[in-house]
């Protein structure tokens, strides 16, 4: 069974500072404001002044200093210049906004752009706001051409912040119990939205649903069991409707309600009601054996315990019967559903990946039906083929391919494999891979990938302020907005692209300045986003964060 793992726990109720933006018409910003608001329009304020491509500060004596001290801006001409409280500057340019805080621990330059932060990035003024008496700093009204918008910060908790995220999924995220993409008609207009089904609805569902499991034990809310358990009948009604035992959809739809995809191999049931997407990939099969067992040990009732017995027992019977392959319904296996030693060295760069699943999926039937050929299967695989060596082989890139995609599939595999694998030799040698693959993945800051490692070695070394400082800076907004850094001086940029020809930098940026993504995509990429036209579910933030409640490696 699932256990909590023991560590030094935030005090509760630990508030931060979440800040989130907002945008109005001009003629709505005034009757809001009132003329109360003062827009500055200058770029010099006080001691501070702007000059070709920097800022600088006139000292007492005479001299001058640059603003940020050994920084470099990110855009510039800076255009106007504001400063706000005793730590703030703000710099607004023709390509968005800029924050320089000089307060000990603060980020020292922030970037604010694109319609997540603002109307139109070319900033003509700025004016002070109120003073919040609980952050001691103003919002800052920021003009353009397209209108004004508000930043402005908000003490909470990243329990407050979770129940945002809550509601955005039950009011635009649930289609047939489903977790789904929520496509918008009218770029930003979340009243518009409409759910659709995308290749991963398994895959997505399932981490949703697991995050619904950790939240029901952290607080015994029967809400959050009776979400998990819309989730989870969602998961294994993917597998009963393609009619064939043990092959679960990728998704499906009702025909006549929800909108057809272009994309994709499409069925349809019996009854002429339905349609299922097959060409099942190892993406959908991780979440499902991710999320039973989660879903199994924390939630399930006797008779729910009975029907993951079943489903669990024919996928992994069907993936045994077929030499470790998903079988579609044409008789061949899918293009990425192959996992067994005939095939798996026809990607090389994929051995120790899919040696991992198939171990992990073993280990999970093996806790949750007690059927011992799936222990026999394991050790043969061991035995004969060396596939627990092979797992210490599954982060093995060269530069420009890097698949983010991966490193999700195989953290969301070492989490079960390791919670439920006895052997003291076997666990050595995944931890040895669990810990190689977390090394590489430090840089970016993964709450997630964090969380499994600290449960998986029973470790307090997971990087802990980082990984609040991430779940802090995710987004309140998940509309898909386009965002822009690749014009940016302040970030180092890879001389590669990465594998989808998309620029990439060197370092992760806050993420709250990045493109909207899951944990499957690359926080080093610099541009991306699609004008707005969809919304993320934001299950991304609540696996993580209720993971790591409920092993207690962090506090509200």
């Amino acid at each position: 069974m699932l256990s909590g793992l023991t560590l030094t726990v935030l005090q509760a109720q630990e508030r931060y500072l979440q800040r989130s933006a907002s945008s109005v018409p001009a003629e709505q910003f005034q009757r809001l404001t009132q003329g109360t608001i003062r827009i500055h329009r200058a770029a010099r304020d006080g001691e501070y002044q702007a000059i070709e491509n920097a800022v600088v500060r006139q000292l007492a004596n005479g001299r001058t200093e640059i603003v940020p001290p050994g920084s470099v801006l990110p855009v510039a001409p800076v255009r106007v210049l504001l400063r706000a409280g005793k730590t703030r500057l703000w710099m607004g340019t023709s390509k968005g906004l800029a924050l320089y805080d000089s307060a000990p621990g603060a980020v020292s330059i922030r970037y604010f752009a694109g319609r997540r932060w603002l109307p139109d990035d070319r900033v003509t003024g700025i004016g002070l706001g109120p003073m919040n008496p609980t952050t001691s700093e103003n919002e800052i009204w920021v003009e353009t051409p397209a209108g004004y918008s508000r930043l402005d910060e908000k003490r909470m908790t990243l329990a407050e912040k979770a129940r945002h995220f809550e509601q955005r999924i039950r009011q635009r995220h649930v289609r047939h119990g489903l977790t789904a993409d929520s496509r918008l008609h009218r770029p930003g207009d979340l009243t518009s939205n409409q759910t659709v089904s995308s290749d991963n609805d398994g895959l997505w569902t399932a981490m949703y649903v697991a995050a619904e499991c950790f939240r029901y034990k952290v607080t015994g809310e029967a809400e959050a069991r009776d979400f998990a358990r819309q989730g989870m009948q969602a998961i294994l009604r993917l597998e009963e409707i393609t009619g064939i035992p043990g092959f679960p959809a990728r998704s499906f739809i009702r025909k006549g309600q929800d909108l057809q995809p272009a994309d994709g191999e499409w069925h349809d049931t019996p009854d002429g009601l339905w349609r299922w997407k097959g060409d099942t990939s190892s993406d959908e099969i991780v979440g499902h054996y991710f999320a039973y067992p989660v879903y199994f040990d924390l939630v399930a009732d006797d008779g729910e315990k009975e029907k993951i017995r079943q489903v669990v027992t024919r996928i992994t019977d069907h993936i045994l019967k077929n030499d470790y392959r998903l079988i579609d319904v044409d008789g061949n296996r899918t293009r990425w559903g192959w996992w067994g030693p005939e095939a798996i060295w026809e990607d090389p760069t994929e051995t120790g990946l899919r040696a991992l699943h198939l171990l992990a999926h073993l280990r999970v039937a093996l806790h949750i039906t007690g059927h011992e050929r799936y222990r026999r299967a394991s050790s043969e695989l061991i035995a004969k083929h060396r596939y627990h060596l092979l797992t210490r082989n599954q982060k093995i890139n060269y530069p420009g391919h890097v698949n983010h995609s991966d490193d999700e599939l195989a953290f969301l595999s070492y989490y079960p494999l390791l919670q439920y694998e006895t052997d003291a030799k076997l666990r050595e040698v995944y931890l040895e891979s669990l810990d190689r693959a977390w090394q590489v993945e430090r840089p970016e800051r993964n709450p997630l990938w964090n969380f499994i490692r600290a449960v998986g070695a029973k470790s307090a070394n997971f990087d802990r302020e980082e990984s609040l400082r991430t779940l802090r800076e995710i987004p309140m907004d998940q509309i898909d907005w386009t965002v822009a850094n690749s014009h940016r001086a302040d970030v180092p940029r890879d001389l590669l692209a990465d594998r989808f020809g998309q620029a990439q930098a060197l370092i992760v940026l806050p993420y709250d300045e990045l493109p909207m993504s899951k944990w499957n995509g690359n926080p080093y990429r610099l541009d991306g986003g699609n004008g707005g036209q969809g919304e993320d579910d934001g299950a991304y933030f609540l696996l993580p964060y209720w993971m790591g409640r409920y092993h207690k490696l962090i506090g509200e």
